[in-house]
This record gives C-alpha cells, sequence and structure tokens, in this order.
C-alpha cells in the first residue's frame, strides 16, 4: 500500500505563490506517476497536472499552464507542485495522486491518494 502525504499549501493574496511537496512511502516511486487534483468548495475534483516517471514530462489542464510547474524527486520519493500567479478560481483541496499505469489526466486510473492540503488565494 502506497502512502502520500501531502505539505505545504496555506492562505496568500491573489498573484502571490504556494508550494504543495508530496512525499511516498513506494519504494518504487520512480516507476510511479504522479498527478495533482483539486476540488473547489461545492464542485467535484479536477485534475490539475500529471508528471510521468519516465524522462520526468508533465501535462497540464490548461488553467493552470504558465502558471504551475509540476516537478519530481526520485531521490527523496517526493513530487512537488509550484503554483504561482495564484487567483482565488485555485482555491480548494489539492490532492496527490500516485497510478502504477499510463500516465493520464482522468481521476479513476490513479491508485493511490493523499489526504489533502488546503490552498486559499483571496483577491
Amino acid at each position: 500500500q502506497v502512502q502520500l502525504v501531502e505539505s505545504g499549501g496555506g492562505s496568500v493574496q491573489a498573484g502571490g505563490s504556494l508550494g504543495l511537496s508530496c512525499a511516498s512511502s513506494e519504494g518504487t516511486f520512480s516507476r510511479l506517476t504522479m498527478g495533482w487534483f483539486r476540488q473547489a468548495p461545492g464542485k467535484e475534483r479536477e485534475f490539475v497536472a500529471y508528471i510521468r516517471w519516465s524522462k520526468g514530462s508533465a501535462f497540464y489542464v490548461d488553467r493552470v499552464k504558465g502558471r504551475f510547474t509540476i516537478s519530481r524527486d526520485n531521490a527523496k520519493n517526493t513530487v512537488l507542485l509550484q503554483m504561482d500567479s495564484l487567483k482565488p478560481e485555485d482555491t480548494g483541496v489539492y490532492y496527490c495522486a500516485a497510478a502504477r499505469g499510463l500516465a493520464t489526466p482522468r481521476e479513476r486510473d490513479y491508485d493511490y491518494w493523499g489526504q489533502g492540503a488546503q490552498v486559499t488565494v483571496s483577491s
């Protein structure tokens, strides 16, 4: 069983930056696709970004492209999400997720989930 623990997040004004970190207990972390999802109040959880285990290539949802950066440190079993130029609509609970299969933006393709970290952006 893979355990994922998020840290970081918090509150910031619009235009500011925050970072999220997700630590995995999985010894084969380097072979996992890692993703970030978020859930705004009253809305369904949505895909934000993923990073493949091979070559570290990343994919983002359009609304965060150019503002968010996902990265991974396989030596530390950690995936990061750097969030810049934050907007109030970025507010929500951010979840780290891991997939053993192919990298996709589909929630159902992820096998393991963290507990979530709150991000609040005020206008």
